[in-house]
Protein backbone atom coordinates (compact mmCIF):
# COMPACT_ATOMS: atom_id res chain seq x y z
CA UNK A 1 0.00 0.00 0.00
CA UNK A 2 2.70 2.57 -1.09
CA UNK A 3 0.80 6.26 -1.96
CA UNK A 4 -2.43 6.24 0.28
CA UNK A 5 -2.83 10.32 -0.90
CA UNK A 6 -1.47 12.19 -3.31
CA UNK A 7 -1.34 16.07 -3.65
CA UNK A 8 -5.02 16.02 -5.01
CA UNK A 9 -5.75 13.96 -2.27
CA UNK A 10 -4.34 16.23 0.55
CA UNK A 11 -5.52 19.17 -0.66
CA UNK A 12 -8.99 18.03 -1.13
CA UNK A 13 -8.87 17.26 2.75
CA UNK A 14 -7.41 20.21 4.09
CA UNK A 15 -10.14 21.85 2.35
CA UNK A 16 -12.84 19.60 3.77
CA UNK A 17 -11.23 20.11 7.29
CA UNK A 18 -11.18 23.73 7.05
CA UNK A 19 -15.28 23.44 6.31
CA UNK A 20 -15.34 21.49 8.90
CA UNK A 21 -13.78 23.87 11.53
CA UNK A 22 -15.93 26.88 10.36
CA UNK A 23 -18.95 24.76 10.72
CA UNK A 24 -17.95 23.51 14.24
CA UNK A 25 -16.95 26.90 15.77
CA UNK A 26 -19.62 28.48 13.96
CA UNK A 27 -16.78 30.89 11.92
CA UNK A 28 -13.39 31.93 12.85
CA UNK A 29 -13.45 34.21 15.92
CA UNK A 30 -11.57 33.33 18.80
CA UNK A 31 -9.56 30.68 16.34
CA UNK A 32 -5.89 30.33 16.50
CA UNK A 33 -3.88 27.26 14.36
CA UNK A 34 -0.47 25.88 15.92
CA UNK A 35 1.26 23.73 13.64
CA UNK A 36 3.14 21.05 15.14
CA UNK A 37 7.10 21.14 13.63
CA UNK A 38 8.02 19.75 11.51
CA UNK A 39 5.23 18.79 9.01
CA UNK A 40 2.20 20.29 11.06
CA UNK A 41 3.45 23.94 10.48
CA UNK A 42 3.09 23.66 6.48
CA UNK A 43 -0.06 21.55 7.18
CA UNK A 44 -1.44 24.63 9.61
CA UNK A 45 -0.31 27.31 6.87
CA UNK A 46 -2.23 25.62 4.28
CA UNK A 47 -5.25 25.36 6.70
CA UNK A 48 -4.90 29.05 7.64
CA UNK A 49 -5.41 30.19 4.48
CA UNK A 50 -8.35 27.64 3.21
CA UNK A 51 -10.08 29.27 6.82
CA UNK A 52 -9.56 32.59 5.31
CA UNK A 53 -10.70 31.93 1.64
CA UNK A 54 -13.74 30.19 3.45
CA UNK A 55 -14.41 32.98 6.63
CA UNK A 56 -13.29 35.50 4.97
CA UNK A 57 -10.71 37.01 7.66
CA UNK A 58 -7.17 35.91 8.79
CA UNK A 59 -6.93 33.31 11.47
CA UNK A 60 -3.57 33.43 13.73
CA UNK A 61 -1.04 31.00 13.42
CA UNK A 62 1.88 29.60 15.53
CA UNK A 63 4.14 26.74 15.15
CA UNK A 64 5.41 24.60 18.11
CA UNK A 65 8.73 22.55 18.92
CA UNK A 66 7.78 19.86 21.58
CA UNK A 67 11.20 18.11 21.79
CA UNK A 68 11.85 18.92 25.50
CA UNK A 69 8.11 17.64 26.11
CA UNK A 70 8.76 14.53 24.98
CA UNK A 71 8.77 11.17 27.32
CA UNK A 72 11.42 9.41 24.44
CA UNK A 73 13.72 12.46 24.21
CA UNK A 74 16.57 10.17 23.74
CA UNK A 75 15.26 8.93 20.70
CA UNK A 76 14.77 12.46 18.98
CA UNK A 77 18.57 12.97 20.02
CA UNK A 78 21.34 13.30 17.68
CA UNK A 79 25.17 13.63 19.21
CA UNK A 80 24.50 14.79 23.08
CA UNK A 81 22.25 17.56 22.41
CA UNK A 82 18.51 17.22 21.34
CA UNK A 83 17.97 18.45 18.16
CA UNK A 84 15.53 21.70 19.37
CA UNK A 85 13.29 23.87 16.57
CA UNK A 86 11.90 27.13 17.24
CA UNK A 87 8.26 27.79 19.05
CA UNK A 88 6.67 30.89 17.54
CA UNK A 89 2.96 31.39 18.94
CA UNK A 90 3.01 35.59 18.10
CA UNK A 91 -0.40 35.90 20.01
CA UNK A 92 -2.17 34.77 23.33
CA UNK A 93 -3.55 31.15 24.04
CA UNK A 94 -5.89 32.60 26.35
CA UNK A 95 -9.51 32.10 25.69
CA UNK A 96 -8.67 30.99 22.29
CA UNK A 97 -9.84 27.69 20.86
CA UNK A 98 -6.78 26.14 19.47
CA UNK A 99 -6.70 23.96 16.26
CA UNK A 100 -3.49 21.49 16.89
CA UNK A 101 -2.13 20.41 13.48
CA UNK A 102 0.13 17.70 13.21
CA UNK A 103 0.27 14.96 9.97
CA UNK A 104 0.54 11.58 11.69
CA UNK A 105 -1.58 11.01 14.68
CA UNK A 106 -0.14 7.13 15.82
CA UNK A 107 0.50 6.67 19.58
CA UNK A 108 -0.74 9.74 21.01
CA UNK A 109 2.29 10.97 23.17
CA UNK A 110 3.32 13.59 20.57
CA UNK A 111 0.20 15.38 21.02
CA UNK A 112 1.01 14.84 25.02
CA UNK A 113 3.72 16.86 24.66
CA UNK A 114 2.24 19.30 22.29
CA UNK A 115 -0.59 19.74 24.95
CA UNK A 116 1.79 20.36 27.78
CA UNK A 117 4.16 22.70 25.63
CA UNK A 118 0.86 24.65 24.84
CA UNK A 119 -0.41 24.83 28.03
CA UNK A 120 3.04 26.67 28.92
CA UNK A 121 2.15 29.44 26.91
CA UNK A 122 -1.37 29.99 27.82
CA UNK A 123 -4.48 29.07 29.03
CA UNK A 124 -6.72 28.13 25.60
CA UNK A 125 -10.67 28.47 26.10
CA UNK A 126 -10.56 24.61 24.22
CA UNK A 127 -7.70 22.70 21.86
CA UNK A 128 -9.10 20.77 18.57
CA UNK A 129 -6.72 18.53 16.92
CA UNK A 130 -6.33 18.04 12.67
CA UNK A 131 -4.24 15.50 12.04
CA UNK A 132 -3.99 14.77 8.10
CA UNK A 133 -3.36 11.19 8.78
CA UNK A 134 -4.81 8.66 11.65
CA UNK A 135 -3.24 5.13 11.90
CA UNK A 136 -4.06 3.91 14.86
CA UNK A 137 -2.33 2.26 17.54
CA UNK A 138 -3.14 4.68 20.42
CA UNK A 139 -1.34 4.18 24.06
CA UNK A 140 -3.13 7.63 25.13
CA UNK A 141 -6.45 8.04 25.39
CA UNK A 142 -6.41 11.21 22.50
CA UNK A 143 -8.00 11.12 19.06
CA UNK A 144 -8.30 13.87 16.59
CA UNK A 145 -11.37 16.02 16.18
CA UNK A 146 -10.71 16.32 12.31
CA UNK A 147 -8.67 13.85 10.28
CA UNK A 148 -7.95 13.72 6.50
CA UNK A 149 -7.92 10.23 6.28
CA UNK A 150 -7.89 7.24 8.49
CA UNK A 151 -5.29 4.79 7.51
CA UNK A 152 -4.85 1.69 9.26
CA UNK A 153 -1.52 0.14 9.83
CA UNK A 154 0.23 -2.70 11.41
CA UNK A 155 3.33 -1.42 13.88
CA UNK A 156 5.28 -3.24 11.43
CA UNK A 157 4.32 0.06 8.87
CA UNK A 158 5.76 3.63 9.03
CA UNK A 159 3.42 6.58 7.37
CA UNK A 160 5.66 9.03 5.34
CA UNK A 161 4.28 12.29 4.92
CA UNK A 162 5.80 14.11 2.41
CA UNK A 163 4.79 18.35 2.01
CA UNK A 164 6.22 20.36 -1.14
CA UNK A 165 7.31 22.96 1.62
CA UNK A 166 9.64 20.53 2.60
CA UNK A 167 10.10 17.84 0.33
CA UNK A 168 9.17 19.09 -2.78
CA UNK A 169 6.21 16.89 -3.50
CA UNK A 170 2.85 15.99 -1.43
CA UNK A 171 2.21 12.50 -0.90
CA UNK A 172 1.97 10.26 1.97
CA UNK A 173 2.93 6.39 1.52
CA UNK A 174 2.64 3.79 3.63
CA UNK A 175 5.71 1.02 4.14
CA UNK A 176 6.67 -1.91 5.80
CA UNK A 177 9.62 -1.17 8.06
CA UNK A 178 12.58 -2.95 7.18
CA UNK A 179 13.78 -6.23 8.64
CA UNK A 180 9.81 -6.42 9.93
CA UNK A 181 8.56 -10.23 10.36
Amino acid sequence: MPVVMDADRIGRSLMRIAHEILERNRGIDHLALVGIRARGVPLAARLAANLEAAGGAAVPLGSLDITLYRDDLMKHQVGPQPILRRTDIPFSLDGKTIILVDDVLYTGRTIRAALDALIDFGRPSAIQLVALVDRGHRELPIRADYVGRNVPTSRQQTVQVRLAEIDGHDEVEVHDVEGAS
